[in-house]
């Protein structure tokens, strides 16, 4: 069984999850369920890995199947989530507004679905929370965890950032530190597209010509 947020509660339950719904929306100026970070940041260059591909989707939501290899040149947020997580939930508007704010800039949005109970590996309930939450970028069900596994992920919600050359160059785990995350996904657009580099230089004349 996967490590949940500190940011989770120990156990819940559906009739739980919408008890404590009510309640923190009843509490908003009193709770915050935000947590501190505990791990993630920008990774050193030399550090960086590429990003391993989205595997053993079930449904593609929102969008046809997507290939990591077939994204170069862009740069891909990859949110780890799972519809009942309220932290989850309190971290969707940023995902939503980046989406909306940079997807026409060279910004893919994939919200890896990862479900922690059965109920919440339904096609119907994810569709559901999509429509309700009016989610527009593309969602993957990864009821199998495959590709949770495959990006190591232990947390919901967690963010991976992956660059123009297709490495991970940014992680955050949990909420917060939403200032920090935008920053980067503009430092990261504004980097040169690989796709663009090998045009140029074949465009240039050669020396001596």
């Amino acid at each position: 069984m996967p490590i949940r947020s500190p940011a989770r509660s120990p156990t819940r339950s559906p009739a739980m999850f919408f008890a404590v719904t009510l309640a923190a929306s009843a509490a908003a100026l009193t709770l915050t369920f935000a947590s501190p970070s505990f791990g993630g940041g920008d990774i050193p260059a030399t550090e960086a890995q590429a990003a391993p591909e989205f595997q053993n989707i079930d449904t593609w939501l929102n969008s046809q199947p997507l290939k990591l290899e077939e994204l170069r040149g862009k740069v891909v947020l990859v949110d780890f989530w799972t519809y009942t997580c309220i932290n989850c939930l309190n971290h969707l508007p940023y995902v939503k507004d980046w989406n909306d704010k940079y997807k026409d800039k060279g910004l893919v949005v994939v919200g890896v679905h990862t479900p922690e109970f059965a109920y919440e590996k339904s096609t119907k309930n994810v569709k559901d929370a999509i429509q309700r939450l009016q989610i527009k970028h593309a969602v993957a069900q990864d009821n199998s965890y495959g590709t949770w596994k495959a990006f190591k992920n232990q947390y919901w919600p967690a963010v991976y950032l992956i660059d123009k050359q297709g490495k991970i160059v940014y992680s955050h785990f949990g909420e917060g530190s939403y200032g920090t995350t935008e920053k980067k996904i503009q430092a990261l657009l504004a980097e040169p597209s690989p796709v663009s580099a090998v045009s140029s230089a074949a465009a240039s004349p050669a020396k001596g010509s």
